[in-house]
């Protein structure tokens, strides 16, 4: 097995002898969208150096694991209004990912596993997926890095500890990226939570969404409306390195795990 882990960085003839049938590729994603006045708007930043963790950790188990080239932009939100933000849309993202996960297939690399740090891209991830097990069978999973990671805080720190730093903005991804790149973070710069927001006269209470009568209502609510400074839900400053530490640490545990149980095994039925 060849010491490095980005395909980008292999040369034709070590793609040749090392990407087999028997290898298993990590395809990371993320955005490039407002994650608070106080972090970098690169999550896909933090979505690869996890995914290259996660490599590490399987090859520990003796998986041949690579990964593949990040796709940083992400699926089209309501982060259309960040500033210097980049984002594609829905389709755009769905053909990527057939023409990138197709590269791979036609040469025998289906054991494929998906890192993303991205909600909005999380509906053209499935609808690729179920059509490529449609029509190829080739079954290929997706891990939503902070999903995970806001269920692991409240295991880490209980409920009410966890809810304090999760939102956006804030946990995981802040804690994650005070981990691996402190140096990209202006925590000077750090905005606060809002609260009591309005659009055309009437109450925000979430991405995409207001309140009217008790009753919550999908709205084309941006982003800059619902979070001003970027957070949403959690308050960064009781976001740490040693949190983030301890999230990758959990998270490389699962990624690894599932590839060596399940995608290093083309999730044959038992």
């Amino acid at each position: 097995m060849i010491e490095k882990l980005k395909i980008a960085e292999m040369t034709s003839r070590e793609s040749r002898e090392n990407l087999t049938k028997d290898a298993v590729v990590l395809l990371p994603m993320g955005s490039i969208e407002d994650q608070g006045t106080h972090a970098p708007m690169g999550d896909f930043l933090a979505a690869e150096a996890v995914a290259l963790d996660i490599a590490r950790g399987a090859r520990n188990d003796g998986v041949p694991t690579y990964v593949a080239p990040v796709i940083p932009f992400g699926g089209r939100d309501s982060f259309i209004s960040s500033y210097g933000g980049m984002s594609i849309r829905a389709s755009t993202l769905a053909a990527i990912l057939e023409d990138v996960i197709g590269s791979l297939m036609l040469h025998g690399l289906n054991k494929i596993l998906i890192i993303n740090g991205h909600g909005g891209n999380v509906a053209p991830i499935a609808e690729v997926t179920l059509k490529l097990r449609q029509d190829t069978n080739v079954f290929i999973a997706s891990m939503y890095l902070w999903q995970i990671a806001y269920a692991l805080l409240r295991e880490m720190r209980g409920a009410e500890e966890a809810a304090k730093s999760s939102g956006h903005g804030a946990d995981p991804v802040t804690s994650v990226a005070l981990h691996y790149f402190p140096e990209h973070l202006r925590m000077d710069l750090m905005g606060s939570l809002k609260t009591d927001l309005r659009t055309r006269g009437v109450a925000v209470t979430g991405f995409g969404q207001i309140t009217s009568g008790g009753a919550v209502f999908q709205a084309p609510v941006t982003a800059a409306e619902a979070a001003p400074d970027g957070v949403w839900g959690g308050d960064p400053k009781y976001c740490s390195a040693e949190t983030g530490a301890e999230l990758v640490d959990r998270l490389v545990q699962i990624g690894a795990g599932f590839i060596r149980d399940h995608v290093s095994k083309g999730f044959m039925e038992e």
